[in-house]
């Protein structure tokens, strides 16, 4: 995926309930030595992508996705420590989304 594509519109994608278990299942896992990437590609977009399954129609790859995810790892982390809120990480990365909608 490159830059932005003016002509695809972006799915409207809702901000799903916090997985507040699942939060410190990877928590958890990324503190006793798991590798962030591997958690965020591998759970967190997996999570995400059950739920927003609309991107498939918007020309989303199920992988393209992961690596989208991974490349927000950062925010990710500073939601599972508690630096921001659920709120905050997600919305943003709903804003990258949108902003690499495919051709």
């Amino acid at each position: 995926m490159t830059g932005p594509n003016p002509r695809a519109a972006a799915p409207q994608l809702h901000l799903p309930d916090e997985p507040i278990v699942m939060k410190a299942v990877w928590r958890d896992a990324v503190l006793d030595g798991a590798d962030l990437a591997e958690i965020v590609t591998g759970g967190v977009a997996g999570w995400l992508w059950s739920r927003w399954r609309a991107l498939e129609s918007a020309g989303f790859k199920e992988a393209a996705f992961e690596d989208l995810v991974g490349q927000y790892r950062r925010e990710i982390w500073l939601w599972l420590v508690g630096d921001r809120t659920w709120d905050q990480c997600c919305s943003g990365l709903i804003g990258r989304i949108g902003r690499r909608v495919p051709s």
